[in-house]
């Protein structure tokens, strides 16, 4: 799978969110959107990642951004996540079919403690008003991830 990158068109997809409901990429027209794909809901790292974004929603919300978090996990899994923590102010879709993460290419071999396996490559996408790829961040800091967007 090839990762896509700045000045691609967001690939067609519809996937249910933590809450039932069924995003499609037609939602995310007019909207700029911070898309990130996490390995696994209420690990350390995507838990720091997803509360960064969710303690800094309304400073993200203030220039114009929309977010929507990505991972394999079932919605039921992805609902006792948000819960856990409050209720995010934005939804995670349950790609458990894994279509949207391959159409985004952040499928992969990674390392983990010496040991290679395939999975998420945590990726996150920022997308302009018309679908189109704007910047691609693979070295996400999660636990700073919002500065890593605003200031890069």
């Amino acid at each position: 799978m090839v990762l896509l990158k700045v000045g691609d068109k967001i690939p067609d997809f519809s996937c249910f969110d933590d809450k039932e409901n069924l995003i499609t990429n037609k939602d995310l027209i007019g909207k700029k959107t911070i898309i990130f794909f996490y390995p696994r809901a209420n690990t350390p790292g995507c838990t720091a990642q997803a509360c960064n974004l969710s303690e800094n929603f309304s400073e993200l919300s203030k220039v114009g951004f929309s977010i929507i978090g990505v991972s394999a996990d079932k919605v039921k899994s992805q609902s006792s996540f948000s819960s856990k923590f409050g209720g995010f102010p934005y939804p995670l879709l349950a790609d458990t079919e894994k279509k949207l993460i391959n159409a985004f290419g952040v499928w992969g071999m990674k390392k983990f403690m010496g040991k290679e396996h395939e999975g998420i490559l945590r990726t996150t996408f920022i997308i302009d008003e018309n679908l189109i790829i704007t910047r691609v961040i693979e070295k996400v800091k999660t636990k700073d991830h919002t500065r890593q967007i605003l200031d890069e």
